[in-house]
């Protein structure tokens, strides 16, 4: 369409019509044209196109009534007719407008008051053209998204991992055939219920909902939870909230993976260094303490010094050989759920009190500073394995103890987070740099550096620790920087 705005002037008096026609054309992006009579007028609209006619309605011939009827009958163009009449014939006018004219100007009529009523017409035109542009790009992005929809509707349900969409009010809106299969619901399963309909376990349904109301923290880009359908099927649920453009919850997305063979491997791994080391365990303790029997004997020989120094060597490395083996004995126990066996009530304070007493005369030969600071008590008890908790913090000191170079300070304190405990460990030693910092509880992971390059260790030590503190329904967290210290954050939930 013409961006150029056309306006016809049709009335029989001279005078008025070129008044018209000079008045309009001042009007930006118009193009004025005029007819004498109706008869005329509208031989000009039928070969062109004007959104306005300025229509007066007392002409000989046709009158301004029959050209309105006329105009109205051409239902392929969309014209705006605007009545010029005089005061004796408002009356008519009005009548006019019944029968579809725009607006009328009574005459006589100043320029201004010309100028208003078809610059509010050349408004209602532009308006309707935006309408009509607008609704035209709506539809196409409607016939888009249809196509867009089908598209992504047929992926979803092609996809080999179960997809599972639900609403803030944790009913389900959508789910593909790999979800129905991996929970044997069947085929003819429908969505609509709430996700407990579909899974029975109570912990999952209560992490979907959570994500559903985006309830749930999100630290991380995505929530994880291990369902258990049985002994011999497992399945990773992964989720993360569903946010609109504005931040509104919209509900959740949950995606399910088959992890059945992967955890039956890992229980095989576990169940193999569990068998290896209580085989090798046993013939190296005896070797390490025959090899301390031989040691004590050979007294302070000097011909014997050089034997001396080789069984010194070999008695250390068993010791080592024995930590691996315990450490890798843990992590067995760890995997396969049996760590805890003596729970009873434990008094967290008096532990970490006995273990930095224990520890205190290994840092007194690094002239360190090791001491225990508990705050304002007293502090409830848990209900945990002692053994447990030993391993945790026993571990975590001797890390500060070994890490801190000579002349260095350890201080380990106790607290209260709201319902949990928060024991910290906190040194001024080396340090861990910020590349190294979540790899570190992974399996045998070691910082390699100038300070580290001769502390030896498994690189175990600090996963089994994260694998009880986890196991107790607890946190562990790590501040550090190169050079500033390290401290470990412990927190530990206590029953109420």
């Amino acid at each position: 369409m013409d961006d150029q705005m056309k306006i016809l002037v049709i009335d029989d008096e001279k005078d008025i019509r070129e008044g018209c026609v000079r008045v309009l054309k001042r009007i930006p992006g118009c193009a004025v044209s005029s007819a004498p009579n109706g008869t005329e007028g509208l031989d000009i609209l039928r070969r062109d196109f004007f959104p306005v006619v300025l229509l007066d309605l007392k002409m000989p011939g046709l009158d301004g009534m029959d050209v309105l009827r006329e105009i109205k009958k051409m239902e392929d163009k969309e014209i705006l007719v605007i009545i010029i009449t005089g005061f004796a014939t408002v009356e008519t006018a009005i009548d006019a407008m019944k029968h579809g004219a725009y607006d009328f100007i009574p005459k006589p009529f100043d320029p201004t008051q010309l100028r208003i009523v078809v610059e509010r017409a050349l408004d209602k035109i532009r308006l309707t053209r935006e309408a009509e542009k607008l609704e035209q790009e709506r539809q196409k992005t409607l016939a888009d998204l249809d196509t867009e929809k089908s598209r992504i509707s047929a992926i979803v349900k092609s996809l080999p991992n179960g997809v599972v969409v639900t609403n803030t009010a944790g009913q389900v809106v959508l789910m593909n055939p790999a979800f129905k299969n991996l929970l044997g619901l069947g085929e003819d399963a429908t969505a609509g219920a709430d996700i407990s309909t579909y899974v029975a376990d109570r912990g999952f349904c209560d992490l979907i909902n959570e994500i559903s109301r985006c309830d749930v923290s999100m630290e991380s880009t995505e929530a994880t939870y291990e369902l258990v359908l049985d002994k011999n099927k497992f399945l990773m649920a992964r989720g993360r909230p569903v946010l609109a453009e504005s931040g509104e919850c919209l509900g959740a997305v949950v995606t399910l993976g088959d992890i059945s063979s992967l955890r039956i491997l890992d229980q095989l791994k576990s169940e193999f260094v569990a068998k290896v080391s209580h085989e090798l365990r046993s013939p190296l303790s005896t070797i390490h303490e025959q090899l301390g029997v031989v040691l004590k004997d050979m007294g302070q020989d000097v011909d014997a010094q050089e034997d001396q120094y080789i069984l010194s060597r070999a008695k250390e490395k068993t010791s080592g050989l024995i930590a691996l083996i315990g450490d890798l004995l843990d992590l067995s126990r760890i995997e396969s759920g049996g760590v805890a066996h003596n729970i009873r009530r434990v008094p967290l304070d008096e532990l970490l009190k006995s273990i930095v007493d224990f520890l205190g005369t290994r840092a007194k030969t690094k002239n360190q500073v090791l001491s225990f600071t508990p705050g304002q008590g007293p502090f409830p008890e848990l209900t945990a394995d002692p053994l447990a908790l030993e391993s945790i913090f026993g571990n975590l000191v001797t890390n500060a103890i070994n890490y801190t170079p000579e002349g260095g300070r350890i201080t380990v304190t106790l607290s209260m987070d709201g319902g949990r405990l928060r024991a910290e460990v906190a040194d001024n030693g080396f340090g861990i740099d910020a590349r190294h910092q979540e790899k570190i509880f992974e399996k045998f992971y070691r910082v390699k550096d100038e300070n580290t390059r001769y502390i030896t260790g498994t690189g175990l030590g600090l996963p089994i620790v994260k694998g009880l503190v986890e196991q107790m329904g607890g946190e562990i967290r790590l501040v550090s920087a190169p050079g500033q210290g390290t401290t470990f954050t412990v927190l530990l939930p206590v029953d109420k």
